[in-house]
């Protein structure tokens, strides 16, 4: 199997993405037009197109980067839980405290493009590719935890964090982390055989 060589990304490249990711997440994907990115970011009209010719191409850039950023956050806390798969399936919503609590918090980046985006588009084929690979990610965990229905505890758990989402969104209150949590190590609890 052949790897493809890394992307090689320009100051300008880098520079439309960070600056259409801000304004992606503050204001929506379909509220924010090309021209406002393309002042914002300082760059020339030419040089926009000759990066990203189509504005979903920029759009699944940008998911690109919240699912590696978010992927990464949700790792982490379950790593940071300790070395037990249960543990980590209830240590990965700690990764709820700290994005329900950021400024500017406007809910999970997958779901806001999934309501935007038409079903069958390719910004809507990348929202669903993160989510399967998170209920993937859970159900391997829930496996090697010993759950006796893993797939049905990662998708208990991967609805519960979806909610929580939402819900620090929805209602502002960044304490739906701490309660999503409780309600994870139950559903854990649950569904491991002692």
């Amino acid at each position: 199997m052949s790897v493809a060589p890394p992307v090689a990304t320009s100051p300008a490249r880098r520079r439309i993405l960070s600056t259409a990711s801000g304004l992606f997440y503050a204001r929506g994907l379909r509220a924010v037009g090309v021209d406002t990115i393309i002042a914002e970011s300082g760059v020339a009209k030419a040089t926009f197109y000759k990066h990203f010719p189509a504005k979903d191409e920029l759009i699944i850039a940008h998911l690109d980067i919240v699912d590696e950023v978010w992927s990464g956050q949700l790792h982490d806390a379950a790593r940071a839980a300790g070395a037990r798969p249960a543990d980590q399936l209830v240590g990965l919503f700690d990764a709820l405290d700290t994005a329900c609590r950021r400024d500017g918090y406007r809910g999970c980046g997958f779901i806001n493009a999934a309501a935007e985006a038409p079903a069958g588009t390719p910004v809507h084929d990348r929202t669903v590719a993160h989510k399967r690979a998170v209920l993937s990610w859970m159900t391997d965990l829930a496996r090697r935890a010993g759950a006796d229905d893993p797939a049905r505890l990662a998708r208990s758990l991967s609805l519960l964090l979806d909610g929580a989402l939402a819900s620090g969104a929805l209602d502002a209150d960044p304490e739906a982390a701490a309660v999503a949590r409780t309600t994870a190590a139950q559903l854990v609890a649950a569904a491991i055989p002692r």
